[in-house]
């Protein structure tokens, strides 16, 4: 027997599609600008139906030779420091969920407090550090900061904590070392945390602007979000190829939450574990 469609109910789902509207409705705007031609002059009100042209993005791949430099430059640095993240995260992770060392905890609710400074206040040390090693305008610059973070170790942590120990007394019976523990144990069990943590890693790297924006100078190594933001000239704007530059670069996370949307929410409910 079918329960009545309450008013409760209604509410509660025109609540959740008014906001999914208003969530998506900037995403359908950037998209129906770039398929409509948009030359140096918006449109004063928004276009809503686009005209489904692909005059924006012809200019754009003619008129703009570093696109391709920025679109590589991005995937670069995603994949280079999502890399560094599973290493030291899963390690550190490890560490403070199976290990007893001096001062463990403390350790760790340190490294957990840094998640309350704002990340711009360490941005004049890190251009300074930077500039001494002689990586300002080079990737690099956005690689090696990135080795780890307090969420990531914290994430890993967390899910290590509910592996069962007899697994590791089980391999050290068979005769594995520290490091074949963690390679042969650990990193298999922790793949849907690694997953989580990989895929969270790569959007923030992908969409970060403020640091790769003071870091970076020459238009060839510019990346992805900085190249976009610097297509706004001074005197003169095409506004279509700043449509369609934006929209080739949030495709790429769109397709990648769609196709694992499930891990960012296994990532958000074991972010949200207490220890």
């Amino acid at each position: 027997m079918k329960r009545p469609f309450s008013s409760g109910a209604a509410l509660v789902w025109f609540t959740l599609i008014a906001t999914a509207v208003i969530a998506l409705f900037p995403m359908y705007w950037l998209f129906a600008n770039a398929f409509t031609p948009i030359t140096s002059v918006p449109p004063l009100t928004p276009i809503l139906m686009p005209a489904f042209k692909l005059d924006n993005f012809e200019r754009l791949l003619v008129n703009n030779k570093f696109y391709s430099n920025w679109m590589i430059n991005s995937l670069i640095v995603g994949l280079a420091v999502t890399a560094w993240h599973i290493l030291f995260d899963t390690l550190a992770g490890y560490a403070f969920a199976k290990k007893n060392f001096p001062f463990r905890n403390l350790f760790f609710w340190l490294i957990i407090s840094t998640l309350m400074i704002p990340i711009h206040v360490t941005f004049i040390p890190l251009y300074i550090i930077n500039r001494q090693l002689g990586l300002i305008d080079s990737l690099w610059a956005l690689i090696l900061p990135g080795t780890a973070n307090a969420f990531g170790i914290f994430l890993m942590r967390q899910y290590i904590q509910t592996l069962p120990s007899e697994l590791e007394d089980a391999a050290r019976i068979d005769g594995c070392n520290e490091i074949g523990v963690f390679r042969n144990v650990i990193l298999p069990l922790s793949q849907p945390a690694i997953a989580a943590l990989a895929i969270f890693t790569f959007v923030r790297s992908w969409n970060d602007f403020l640091w790769p924006v003071i870091a970076l100078n020459k238009p060839q190594n510019y990346t992805l979000t900085v190249g976009v933001a610097n297509m706004q000239g001074e005197f003169m704007t095409d506004w279509g190829i700043i449509f369609s530059g934006a929209s080739l670069a949030a495709l790429p996370m769109i397709i990648f939450f769609l196709l694992f949307q499930k891990y960012f929410l296994e990532g958000v409910r074991m972010g949200a574990l207490k220890g």
